[in-house]
């Protein structure tokens, strides 16, 4: 029987080292693709580069692409490295991963490909985001993002590549990007709020990853929001754009507590939230760190973060000091 082979792009990267230390830990054998040269890959390289990428696929029976340029390089990059980042190296990845009989194909997005739909306007409920929800970018990262998305689907469509597509909630380590947000909230209290509707934890993203490898020859094409459960309905969403803390409350009557002894505050307001009913539903997804379990971790005094998140850390997005986003 042939052993299978994956190749995980950005691999020097958060998600991407995360991967390829479960894949190797499971004794699968494992290529890793990154400009950035780390432990965790194996052929450092450009995924725009077409002749790096065929080599890289030699023998390859399943692509987990991660990497990508994000949000954080929307102010230190120009439009058009992100268009050959994630736009070129995504077609070219997918052209020649068809080309080399690939038979699954996953592709890390992200949330903030829905944009400016995830702000509702003043007195408005806040947004429920499912995959049914149009994206609207605004930025270059979200475009291309969206962008890379519908070529995944083309792929798929014209050359047969069995492609699913995983849009993803927040899950890096750094300090948020938002000043106000940053003065406003202790990090670790930033974090586990998140939990309630747009953070998810590395293990349990590393799971969805490889689920929808496992499903993506069934399934042909889709997308999926992958983000902790949130413990809201529908029916709280007025109410959450209005008074937050009262709705936390009622769910958690322990919460309050829990955060003064800590000397934090729940968020005034939660302007949207990230439903992953489909992912567990089709993938059979089933995330743990949701905002029950980091409470719990919370009042048992523990590290609300898995090991796999410790064990990878923080990497930064930057040579040089740009704010919250430097490397270590």
């Amino acid at each position: 029987m042939v052993k299978e082979k994956t190749l995980v792009t950005g691999s020097s990267g958060h998600l991407g080292e995360a991967l390829v230390r479960v894949l190797s830990e499971q004794g699968r054998d494992v290529v890793g693709l990154d400009l950035l040269a780390s432990p965790y890959t194996t052929v450092v390289g450009d995924v725009a580069d077409r002749d790096v990428v065929r080599a890289a696929l030699r023998g390859v029976t399943m692509v987990l692409h991660t990497a990508t340029l994000h949000k954080p390089h929307v102010g230190s990059h120009p439009r058009q490295s992100f268009v050959d980042t994630n736009v070129t190296g995504t077609l070219t990845l997918l052209e020649e991963s068809a080309a080399a009989g690939v038979g699954r194909f996953v592709f890390t997005s992200t949330t903030s490909a829905f944009g400016r739909a995830l702000s509702p306007r003043p007195g408005e409920p806040g947004a429920w985001i499912t995959e049914d929800v149009a994206p609207l970018p605004r930025n270059i990262y979200g475009v291309t993002k969206t962008a890379a998305e519908n070529l995944c689907e083309l792929a798929h469509r014209d050359l047969g590549l069995p492609v699913v597509v995983l849009r993803t909630s927040r899950f890096f380590p750094e300090a948020d990007d938002r000043d106000e947000i940053r003065d406003a909230y202790e990090d670790a209290n930033i974090k586990a709020t998140e939990y309630l509707y747009r953070r998810a934890d590395l293990h349990d993203l590393v799971d969805a990853h490889l689920l929808a490898a496992e499903h993506a020859p069934d399934l042909g094409f889709d997308r999926f929001v992958v983000s902790a459960t949130t413990p809201f309905t529908q029916a709280d969403l007025p109410e959450l754009h209005r008074d937050a803390p009262a709705v936390v409350a009622r769910l958690f009557p322990d919460q309050p507590a829990e955060y003064a002894r800590r000397g934090w505050r729940m968020f005034g307001e939660i302007d949207r939230v990230y439903v992953n009913a489909r992912a567990r539903e089709v993938l059979g997804w089933r995330p743990r760190y949701d905002f029950a379990h980091v409470l719990g971790l919370l009042r048992a005094g523990e590290d609300f973060r898995s090991p796999l998140a410790r064990a990878v850390g923080a990497k930064g997005y930057h040579a040089e000091s740009t704010g919250p986003y430097t490397v270590r």
